[in-house]
C-alpha cells in the first residue's frame, strides 16, 4: 500500500519537534514537503522533503494526500478550509480554531467531502497521562469524585513569538496550554454539565492571559484545570480522588525535552520516564490497603500518527476527532464567558 504523502505547513517548533519526526518514523507516511516561506531550515533535517514557498503550491500538488496545519491558531480556520476545499485530509494543531462556529463549519465541510479531519492532541500519548488513564479505567480508585490537572511553568519573560503575546484570537495560555488539559479531562470524563473559570494576566508587561483555573461540573464529580507561568515549585500535575483511594502523578513525560535536543524517536524505549517519577497509588483492593508506587506506562506520540494511518488506510475512527475539537472549543468559549461574567455557565 502506498505511503501517505504528507505536507507540513510550518517548520517552527511544532513542525520540527512534534510532527516531522513521527511522520518520518512511520513507514506508512512519506514526509513529502514542508512550507517554509523564506528559509530552508528543514533541508538539514529532511533533505528528501520538498520545500514549498506557498500554500498554493501544496494545495495544487496532486501527490499530497494529507496536510498538517501547524501554523498559529489564528490561521487554522482559513488554512484548514482551503486544505479541505482542495480535497486533502487535514491534521490541525491545537487549539483547533478560535471559535466554536469555525470548528463546526470545518467539521461539516470535512464530512460533506468525506475527508479525514483530526485535531493533534499529542498529550494523550504522554507517559504520565497514559498512566493516569489506566488507573482510572481499571477502577483502582472506584467512582471518581474529584480530579485536578495542572500544566504549570515558571516564566516571567514574554515569548519572542509575537503571535503568542499580541492580543488576538487564538493568543493566550487558555488557547495554548488549555486545550491539552481540557482534552485530557474530556477524554477521561466526558462533557461536563457546567463550567466556571477565572482567567487573568499575572506577568509584568503581558497583554494576554497567562493564568487560568477552570472548574468542570459533573453530577457528582468536579474537575479542576489549572495553568500558570508563576509556579516555581509545581503541584503534582494529576491528583485523582475516588471513593476507594487516590492517585498522584507528576508531569514527567520526557518526549518534548528529547525532541528539542533533536533526538530521533523510536519504537522501543522512546518515551520512558525515570523511575523516580512514578505515581503514588493509595487505595484498597480485596479489603487490603495499598500505598505504593506505580510503574509509568511508556509514552510515544507515534501512537497519534498510527491512528491517522489506520483511519486513512483502513477506515478506522480518527484518534482525535473534529467533534473532540469542537467540545474543547465549547469549554474554552464557556470559560471565557464565565470569567468575564463571574458566573457558572451551563452547557446542557
Amino acid at each position: 500500500m502506498s505511503p501517505i504523502k504528507t505536507a507540513i505547513l510550518s517548520f517552527g517548533m511544532s513542525g520540527r519537534v512534534f510532527h516531522a519526526p513521527f511522520i518520518d518514523l512511520h513507514k506508512g507516511f512519506e514526509l513529502t514537503g514542508i512550507w517554509e516561506r523564506s528559509q530552508s531550515a528543514s533541508a538539514a533535517f529532511y533533505p528528501q522533503a520538498r520545500i514549498y514557498r506557498s500554500l498554493e503550491e501544496i494545495l495544487t500538488d496532486p501527490s499530497i494526500e494529507l496536510v498538517v496545519v501547524n501554523t498559529p491558531t489564528g490561521t487554522h480556520y482559513d488554512f484548514t478550509k482551503q486544505v479541505l476545499l482542495a480535497g486533502k485530509h487535514a491534521v490541525v494543531e491545537k487549539a483547533f480554531t478560535t471559535t466554536v462556529a469555525e470548528a463546526v463549519e470545518l467539521n461539516a465541510l470535512a464530512e460533506q467531502r468525506q475527508l479525514v479531519l483530526s485535531v493533534f492532541q499529542n498529550r494523550r500519548w504522554d507517559s504520565d497521562f497514559r498512566t493516569v488513564e489506566q488507573i482510572v479505567q481499571e477502577g483502582w480508585l472506584g467512582e471518581i469524585m474529584e480530579a485536578e490537572i495542572h500544566f504549570d511553568r515558571f516564566k516571567d519573560e514574554l515569548s519572542p513569538k509575537l503571535h503568542k503575546e499580541m492580543p488576538a484570537p487564538g493568543a493566550g495560555i487558555l488557547n495554548d496550554l488549555g486545550p491539552h488539559l481540557i482534552d485530557q479531562a474530556l477524554h477521561l470524563f466526558g462533557m461536563p454539565q457546567a463550567v466556571f473559570a477565572d482567567i487573568r494576566i499575572t506577568r509584568p508587561g503581558s497583554q494576554v492571559d497567562d493564568y487560568f483555573e477552570i472548574l468542570l461540573y459533573y453530577p457528582l464529580l468536579r474537575v479542576r484545570l489549572k495553568s500558570g507561568y508563576q509556579v516555581r515549585e509545581p503541584f503534582p500535575s494529576y491528583v485523582i480522588h475516588g471513593r476507594k483511594g487516590s492517585f498522584l502523578k507528576t508531569r514527567a513525560d520526557v518526549q518534548e525535552t528529547r525532541l528539542l535536543a533533536n533526538e530521533k524517536p523510536n519504537l522501543t524505549d522512546w518515551g520512558t520516564e525515570p523511575i523516580s517519577e512514578q505515581g503514588l497509588l493509595h487505595t484498597e483492593k480485596d479489603g487490603q490497603l495499598i500505598r505504593e508506587k506505580v510503574p509509568t506506562l511508556q509514552g510515544n506520540y507515534y501512537g497519534y500518527y498510527e491512528g491517522i494511518y489506520q483511519s486513512l488506510r483502513h477506515g478506522k475512527p480518527v484518534p482525535v476527532s473534529a467533534t473532540d475539537g469542537i467540545h474543547v472549543m465549547q469549554i474554552i468559549e464557556a470559560a471565557r464567558e464565565s470569567s468575564r461574567e463571574r458566573k457558572v455557565m451551563n452547557l446542557q
